[in-house]
């Protein structure tokens, strides 16, 4: 069917057929102008395509860290050190800890006490560093666990394929030991046995009794470069302190997983001789307490980078804007001509709008194609380098590109759109 030029001129698309003609009028006028065109769409297809990355990252972040908690399990509350006088989340708590800040307050003896709580299993408390570990001409840092022996039931991916976890004589006496992680055995011993022999950890000699179980790279982290000494050892002969950043309890009935929190905060109020709540200096939270935590976290996270890509959308809001102020100017005398014959002003509106809308819609079409197969190659490219991260595209990121597509069309094409069914149909054939 040929376009009737009459309806062309005059069309108030009541129908579903002058609906037709206005989108094949909307392509041809697009067309005439390619290279405008194009660039306008690259805008709005990058701007879709961050959506797309940043969506499909951030989901696939919080699965990566949310796998990590769940290789504990759900039957364990953590309790770790906090800034006096500011929340667990607060900047102050984060910059304070991030920059250092020593919180001495956490000891072992908290953590018998609060062992003596009914539901609870057993604990471990523990410490981070990291240094250098060296095997003949050999140099590896690696990040050093102080744990407890009990910790291997707290971290059930905590297996020896070689010799034994450390005991508790060798935690009572702080025993120069070490559990080494696959990635270190391999590193120092190579396809060699390393039970029995000694490694340095800062210029001191540690008698390697275990090593693990491969476990793999998982996001920003080596579980296979990690060793494992004493808590009391770390404690006394590496770092000349007395107290834990962190101790983890496992519990009897998770059913009874929010009494025991409770128990364990009022046990280690009584243990520091704090009455009041606000200047607690311990954080005590469970399995499923930081998981919603890691979710609250990542979803602030996500909505902060959608805004910062919605700022490429802009441009290309922009752009659109600019692209249909021009064709407004180029086709004056075309929009005197129809409303001479008898356009109304909604339908010359309607149909710049129309315009605007497709060019937004191409644009996201192509970006949320661009934008799956950018996340299947940045997916396969974090696999090959070791990042056990799994990038999936969720479908309200799809949902949330192309609302932001047509909002753009419609938001950045109204106002030219507007102007041109304004134009007065005698001003505009003197043009």
């Amino acid at each position: 069917m040929g376009l009737d030029h009459k309806t062309i001129f005059r069309f108030g698309i009541r129908s579903p057929h002058e609906w037709a003609v206005v989108f094949r009028l909307a392509l041809r006028n697009l067309r005439m102008n390619k290279i405008r065109t194009a660039l306008t769409v690259i805008g709005i297809v990058i701007g879709i395509m961050s959506v797309i990355i940043v969506m499909a990252g951030g989901t696939g972040l919080k699965n990566y860290v949310l796998g990590q908690v769940d290789v504990f399990g759900t039957d364990y509350i953590q309790v770790e050190v906090k800034v006096p006088g500011v929340s667990e989340m607060s900047s102050e708590n984060i910059s304070g800890r991030g920059t250092g800040l020593a919180i001495t307050t956490l000891k072992e003896k908290d953590a018998e006490a609060v062992a003596k709580i009914p539901n609870v299993r057993t604990w471990s408390a523990g410490n981070m560093d990291q240094e250098l570990v060296s095997y003949s001409s050999v140099n590896k840092r690696v990040m050093i666990f102080g744990v407890n022996p009990a910790y291997v039931e707290i971290d059930r991916q905590i297996q020896p394929v070689e010799g034994t976890f450390f005991s508790e004589s060798d935690e009572a006496g702080a025993a120069q030991v070490a559990v080494i992680g696959a990635g270190v055995k391999k590193s120092f011993f190579g396809e060699g046995d390393a039970a029995g022999k000694n490694i340095k950890i800062k210029d001191q000699n540690y008698r390697v009794v275990g090593v693990l179980k491969e476990r793999g790279a998982g996001g920003f982290f080596n579980f296979d470069d990690v060793v494992y000494i004493p808590f009391k050892t770390l404690n006394k002969k590496l770092l000349g302190i007395d107290y834990a950043q962190f101790i983890t309890f496992k519990v009897k009935d998770t059913a009874r997983m929010e009494e025991t929190a409770v128990d364990i905060r009022e046990t280690m109020r009584r243990e520091h001789d704090i009455t009041d709540p606000a200047k607690e200096d311990f954080i005590v939270m469970s399995a499923a307490e930081g998981k919603d935590m890691i979710d609250k976290v990542f979803g602030t996270i996500n909505y902060l980078l959608l805004a910062l890509t919605s700022i490429s959308l802009l441009v290309g809001g922009v752009g659109i804007m600019n692209v249909m102020y021009v064709a407004v100017t180029e086709r004056t005398r075309e929009i005197g001509l129809r409303k001479a014959l008898g356009a109304t002003n909604s339908g010359v509106l309607r149909q710049f709008l129309f315009e605007a809308v497709i060019v937004t819609f191409i644009g996201g079409a192509v970006g949320i194609l661009f934008g799956v197969i950018s996340t299947y190659l940045l997916n396969n490219f974090l696999i090959r380098l070791g990042y056990m991260l799994q990038f999936s595209v969720p479908a309200k990121s799809i949902i949330t590109a192309v609302g932001f597509s047509v909002f753009t069309g419609l938001i950045f094409g109204i106002y030219p759109a507007w102007k041109a069914s304004q134009l007065s149909p005698i001003e505009a054939l003197r043009k």
